[in-house]
């Protein structure tokens, strides 16, 4: 995932502001890591370069 995608990224659940936190980085690429929504509990995850953005309820 590019970092500047933070800014158009919003919590799918309650449309809020998403914070980045970094596990692994290639060159500029975020390849793992989780954002969460600043307004509701919700954690995504970022694996292999791909944020996970469904609702925590309905991942399987």
């Amino acid at each position: 995932m590019r970092p500047d995608l933070l800014e158009i990224l919003r919590c799918p659940v309650c449309r809020g502001t998403l914070t980045l936190t970094v596990d692994q980085k290639v060159g500029e690429e975020i390849e793992r890591g989780t954002l969460h929504c600043s307004a509701c509990p919700a954690d995504y995850p970022i694996e292999e370069g791909i944020p996970d953005l469904l609702p925590p309820d309905e991942r399987a």
